[in-house]
C-alpha cells in the first residue's frame, strides 16, 4: 500500500494530542524521543552479526542479577540520552540502572522503560523489543525528582508502549484512548500508522509460558494447562513461547491468546517487573479489550514497593484470562503477597 493512504507517527500523535488529558505539548515532544531512541537501537539490533561487539555479553551483571548483554548497554544509554535531552522529563528509571536517574527538575513526566526486553534472544537473531511506561509526577515540579515519583500504581499511568524489532520494526502505544500500531519504513525512517485501534479477541486458542518449569508451578497454573492440553470442544489449544515478553504479547493481541509468567520458578515471586514490563502491558492489554492479572487480582491496581519489585504476569484474552482465574481461585494459599 502507499504511504500516502497512511498517517505518519508525528502526524497522528498531534491530530490526537487534543484527546490527551495533560495535553501542553510535551508528551508530544516525549513520545518523540522515544521514536527517535527506536530508530538508533533498531539500526544497531539489525547489524548483528556483521558487526563486531554488537552481540554477546558485557561480562557483568545488571542490577537484576542477570549477565548483561552488550545492546542492553547500548540501547538503555540511547533511550537514557534521547529522553534526557528533551528537556521533557524529570527522571528516567530502567530495568538496567539500580537507582533511577534525575534528569529536569522543571518537567512533569517521569519515564520507566526496559530498554531491550529479551535480549538473551539477541544472539539467536530471534525478535527483542523495548518497552516504556510514562507517568505524571506526584511531587511539586521545580522540585527534585523522588522515588515516590516512580513508585505508582499502573492505573495512574499516561502512557504506554512498546516497540517490536522484527520482520519489521513497529511501535505500538497508548495514551488510555485505544491502542494503535505504527509500522518503519526503514528506507526513509519514518513510522506509519499500520494497525489502527488493535485489539484482543475476546477469546483465543495460543498459550505463551516456559513450560520447562512446569514443577514448580502452582496448582492452578497446571490445572490450566492441563484444561488447554485436552482434546474437547475446540481444545488442545496451541503452545506458542518466544521468551521475549514484547513478541509474545504482539502475537497474541493479533491472534488471541494468553501470556503466562507465574510464580514458582527460580523466581519465587515471578520473574517479570512489575513498573517496567507488567504495568505498562498490562494497561495496554486493558486498552485493547484484554485482562492482565498477577492471577489474583487486576496488576494496574497493585501498589508498587520498590523500583525493581518482581509479580507474576497472567494477560490476553479477555475469556482466557478468566478462565485461568477461575483454576486460580481454587487455591487462596497461592495468592502472592505485595510487600515482598
Amino acid at each position: 500500500m502507499p504511504h500516502n493512504t497512511y498517517q505518519t507517527m508525528g502526524e497522528f500523535i498531534i491530530q490526537n494530542q487534543k484527546d490527551f488529558e495533560y495535553s501542553t505539548g510535551e508528551l508530544t515532544r516525549l513520545l518523540s524521543a522515544i521514536r527517535l531512541a527506536s530508530k538508533l537501537v533498531n539500526r544497531e539490533v539489525n547489524k548483528a552479526g556483521l558487526v563486531e561487539d554488537i552481540l554477546g555479553d558485557v561480562g557483568e551483571d545488571n542490577v537484576q542479577g542477570e549477565a548483561q548483554k552488550k545492546l542492553d548497554v547500548f540501547a538503555n544509554d540511547i533511550f537514557i540520552r534521547a529522553l534526557s535531552n528533551r528537556e521533557v522529563v524529570c527522571g528516567v528509571a530502567s530495568e538496567e540502572n539500580e537507582f533511577f536517574i534525575p534528569v529536569d527538575d522543571n518537567c512533569k513526566y517521569v519515564v520507566l522503560i526496559d530498554p531491550l526486553d529479551g535480549s538473551s534472544n539477541a544472539d539467536v537473531n530471534v525478535t527483542v523489543g523495548t518497552i516504556f511506561s510514562i507517568y505524571k509526577r506526584v511531587t511539586e515540579v521545580g522540585t527534585p525528582v523522588q522515588l515516590e515519583d516512580f513508585l505508582q500504581a499502573g492505573n495512574k499511568q499516561v502512557a504506554a508502549g512498546y516497540v517490536v524489532y522484527g520482520l519489521s520494526t513497529m511501535m505500538v502505544y497508548t495514551t488510555g484512548k485505544g491502542v494503535n500500531g505504527f509500522t518503519l519504513d526503514p528506507s526513509i525512517g519514518t513510522f506509519y500508522l499500520s494497525h489502527p485501534n488493535m485489539c484482543y479477541p475476546k477469546d483465543g486458542s495460543i498459550y505463551s509460558i516456559n513450560e520447562g518449569n512446569y514443577a514448580h508451578f502452582p496448582q492452578g497454573v497446571k490445572d490450566y494447562l492441563k484444561y488447554c492440553q485436552e482434546v474437547k470442544e475446540n481444545r488442545p489449544y496451541t503452545s506458542r513461547y518466544i521468551g521475549s515478553l514484547v513478541s509474545d504479547f504482539h502475537r497474541n493481541m493479533l491472534k488471541g491468546g494468553i501470556y503466562i509468567y507465574p510464580s514458582g520458578t527460580n523466581h519465587p515471586h515471578g520473574k517479570l517487573r512489575l513498573l517496567y514490563e507488567c504495568n505498562p502491558m498490562a494497561f495496554l492489554t486493558e486498552q485493547a479489550g484484554g485482562v492482565a492479572t498477577n492471577g489474583y487480582e487486576r496488576i494496574m491496581d497493585i501498589p508498587p514497593s520498590e523500583l525493581h519489585q518482581r509479580v507474576p504476569f497472567f494477560c490476553g484474552s479477555e475469556k482466557m484470562v478468566n478462565k485461568i482465574g477461575d483454576f486460580m481461585n481454587k487455591y487462596p494459599k497461592d495468592k502472592p503477597e505485595y510487600n515482598i
